[in-house]
């Protein structure tokens, strides 16, 4: 059965009645390294990042204002990390063809190299339940997934040339979604067998980058190319589609959802600028800029313990939202 897709169009919404965001930032000690893809170290609270041109990993520790960097060969290209309940730091060789796991205790590393020549760029990482890790690799144009315990490294090729698979989350079954940013699809792997399938989004100019996962496992997504927050429904395959306060130039790209199902999205036209979208009263906040410019924020993770975002910068900080709590709707007398 062919799957009922319905596209909305973007309609004006009045902003919800939230307190702004209350945005800090530190200076990262490494010039012009552009430190990205923050992560929590659930055992140590550490706030670990990638220096994607500085060829580091390194990790902040918010109560101290401690870094602590630890170097890798050159042209590695960090792209992304995660950090698993060992305190294990897993990142993507995104120039070096690997994905890599570092031991901070000793500084020791161990690498996971990418079984096809063409797959070059791992890019963006997330754990599954078992502590296995799904990647996307842009360039390669493909989906892949990496069995912790044996080391091996299996790739699933996306069918459209040049879609450029980039961010990914899994819902609460564990199943892998990812953006399709070189094309205006959206893609899903089934895990009983390992079959990837693409759902093309309403509109031909789309250019879905990165996405979140609300609680019903609705897919979240942001157009890069026109400035939209959509939703895609795997359920019904109905597409909902608004336009975000910043306009067609938005240009949103770090995602997040929190544990209120807000959907929070970077609008990166000058300056950087965090906004929330409801989604349950379907409304957006107002617009707070981040105070650095913020040149680019990329990526972003939410921690519920603190209620806040971390996120780095393009102009060399790492930084954190604290978050504000949800105000319920008004009741009608």
């Amino acid at each position: 059965m062919k799957t009922l897709v319905i596209a909305v169009a973007a309609v004006a919404v009045a902003p919800f009645a939230d307190k702004p965001p209350v945005i800090k930032e530190w200076p990262v000690p490494w010039a012009d390294s552009r430190p990205r893809d923050p992560y929590l170290d659930p055992t140590t609270n550490r706030i670990w990042f990638c220096g994607q041109t500085g060829d580091y990993l390194a990790y902040f520790v918010p109560t101290t204002g401690e870094f602590k960097k630890y170097d890798l060969p050159p042209r590695t290209g960090p792209h992304n990390l995660i950090v698993d309940k060992q305190g294990y730091v897993w990142y993507s060789g995104n120039l070096a063809a690997h994905i890599g796991r570092l031991d901070p205790k000793d500084g020791s590393i161990k690498k996971f190299p990418m079984p096809d020549p063409m797959v070059r760029d791992p890019h963006t990482m997330v754990f599954d339940r078992n502590g296995d890790i799904w990647f996307t690799a842009q360039g390669g144009n493909a989906v892949g997934f990496l069995k912790v315990s044996t080391g091996v490294v299996r790739l699933i090729k996306v069918p459209t040339e040049n879609a450029r698979p980039y961010g990914i989350k899994l819902n609460s079954k564990g199943q892998p979604w990812f953006m399709e940013f070189g094309t205006n699809k959206i893609a899903t792997v089934d895990l009983a067998t390992m079959q990837l399938k693409e759902i093309t989004l309403p509109r031909a100019e789309a250019r879905p980058r990165r996405m979140a996962i609300t609680s019903d496992d609705r897919v979240w997504y942001g157009d890069y190319a026109t400035g939209k927050l959509g939703r895609y429904d795997p359920a019904t395959g109905k597409f909902d589609e608004w336009q975000l306060p910043g306009g067609e130039e938005a240009r949103p790209y770090a995602m997040v959802s929190d544990d209120e199902d807000r959907v929070w999205v970077v609008e990166t036209n000058r300056p950087n600028k965090f906004v929330a979208f409801d989604s349950k009263t379907g409304t957006f906040s107002e617009e707070t800029a981040v105070p650095s410019g913020g040149g680019v924020v990329r990526h972003m993770v939410y921690d519920p313990a603190t209620k806040s975002i971390w996120f780095g910068s393009d102009n060399n900080t790492i930084g954190q939202a604290t978050l504000p709590p949800r105000t319920p709707p008004a009741q009608t007398p």
